[in-house]
């Protein structure tokens, strides 16, 4: 008799509900108003945006923990999902992340965090006790060495702190993401949380996902030829004919380019904290960014001259560009699509989207635990420390829905990632010289 109260609506009814001041979405079969929660999300806007107009159990799942579910009423808005329907995939999917909570693996957080904080503060010490008081070019590079490799368990330590509570507190826990990030590496937190948030629910949309919208230095995928608009960005990825020359090279250009790349983390950080969106605990972030340009030149004019401070930078860019590489080679020779991520088809997506790569455990460290990339991706609250427990389980659900679960070693996966590079590089040269000009451009453009 209750049931017959209800009031509900089709999920081709919901899809209208998806925009900005009008934006419903539905979670386990009910639907909530959250057209004036988007400004207060706590993880940003462009989410919700993405997933507007769909049933989002899975990826709410994924990213919220049980005791955030009774916050949900308050946007109840009386209707119920008619054609509400429950794949199997994400019945085994739901039934898993259940598993996991009970038995307190996402609490369980290990020790590395407290290990890794004071391995930094070593390396950190190192370095400028070698800086300040070594005359030696040799010990000045080293200590470059050493900062990046500081800078990279920093980096993974504020994406851990982003993605879970690994401090006693969610203040502690703030106060560790804008140490590990702004103050040490010169990368906002903002900034990160702003894409990072969007790379996961739009995993490998071209047109949705930042991390793959590196126009006009980098393109996975001939289809970004088109003048594609960034929905992340608003604007255009112009193919225009830098590009196309810059693309057509790319295959040898990438790992020059992972070295500088930081470069751009630090342009993007200022574009974001001084730009007119609506950025949480701005002040803050433009404070632990002024720490880092306060610290980092200071320690770089104690070098002796101008050609051992580049030195330094390059050795120590060099260092992080490892990190950069190792995101590369999770994503670039994945599948990739066009168009909006889907909420419950998560577990499809972060499968075709992404590629663990295989490595002893005495490696976890130097990889973040990122080398489980899909790991991370389907239980991205899950701590780092658990992500080879559950490694086997998740590849037995892929075999028995007869999905891809992609493991490559290191090399392998450097070359499949060249490979799709010198693909889309290949393509670009085609569009740019459609008939070969003469036989050293067919030579040199033919064979790269």
């Amino acid at each position: 008799m209750a049931d017959t109260k209800r009031k509900y609506i089709t999920s081709e009814e919901l899809r209208a509900h998806n925009k900005p001041g009008d934006l419903w979405i539905s979670i386990q079969g009910k639907v909530y108003d959250v057209s004036n929660w988007v400004k207060d999300h706590p993880g940003g806007d462009v989410p919700l945006l993405n997933l507007a107009g769909q049933d989002v159990t899975d990826a709410f799942i994924a990213y919220h923990p049980g005791s955030t579910w009774h916050y949900l009423d308050k946007f109840f808005n009386g209707y119920y999902l008619r054609d509400f329907a429950v794949t199997e995939l994400s019945n085994d999917y739901r039934r898993l992340v259940n598993e996991f909570n009970k038995m307190g693996m996402f609490d369980k957080k290990g020790h590395g965090t407290i290990c890794n904080f004071i391995c930094i503060a070593i390396m950190f010490a190192v370095c400028v006790f070698g800086v300040i008081w070594s005359d030696s070019l040799s010990v000045h590079l080293g200590c470059a060495m050493l900062l990046g490799l500081a800078w990279i368990l920093s980096a993974y330590l504020g994406h851990d702190s982003g993605h879970y509570v690994i401090m006693s507190s969610r203040g502690f826990n703030k106060l560790a993401q804008l140490i590990t990030g702004n103050c040490l590496t010169g990368i906002s937190i903002a900034w990160w949380k702003w894409t990072h948030n969007a790379h996961h629910i739009s995993c490998n949309s071209l047109d949705h996902d930042p991390d793959l919208q590196h126009i006009p230095v980098l393109a996975v995928s001939a289809k970004l030829f088109n003048n594609i608009t960034s929905h992340f960005y608003g604007r255009k990825l112009v193919f225009d004919p830098l590009a196309r020359f810059l693309i057509s090279y790319q295959h040898w250009t990438f790992y020059p380019v992972t070295i500088v790349a930081r470069i751009n983390l630090y342009l993007q950080t200022f574009l974001l904290l001084f730009s007119k969106r609506n950025v949480p605990d701005r002040a803050l972030n433009i404070m632990g960014i002024a720490v880092f340009w306060t610290w980092f030149p200071l320690l770089l004019s104690c070098l002796p001259n101008w050609t051992e401070r580049i030195l330094f930078l390059l050795a120590s860019f060099s260092v992080t560009s490892l990190q950069h590489v190792q995101f590369c080679l999770n994503h670039f020779s994945a599948n990739v699509y066009i168009g909006k991520p889907h909420g419950n088809d998560w577990f499809e997506k972060q499968t075709s989207g992404t590629i663990d790569i295989s490595c002893s455990s005495w490696m976890d460290w130097i990889f973040g635990g990122l080398q489980f990339q899909l790991e991370h991706h389907l239980f991205p609250r899950l701590p780092r420390c658990h992500l080879r427990k559950v490694a086997p389980i998740v590849r037995d659900v892929c075999k028995k829905h007869n999905l891809p679960y992609r493991s490559l070693s290191f090399w392998d996966a450097n070359v499949s990632t060249i490979s799709t590079l010198r693909t889309a590089a290949l393509q670009a040269r085609d569009l740019t010289n459609p008939a070969p000009k003469n036989l050293l451009w067919e030579a040199v453009n033919t064979h790269g």
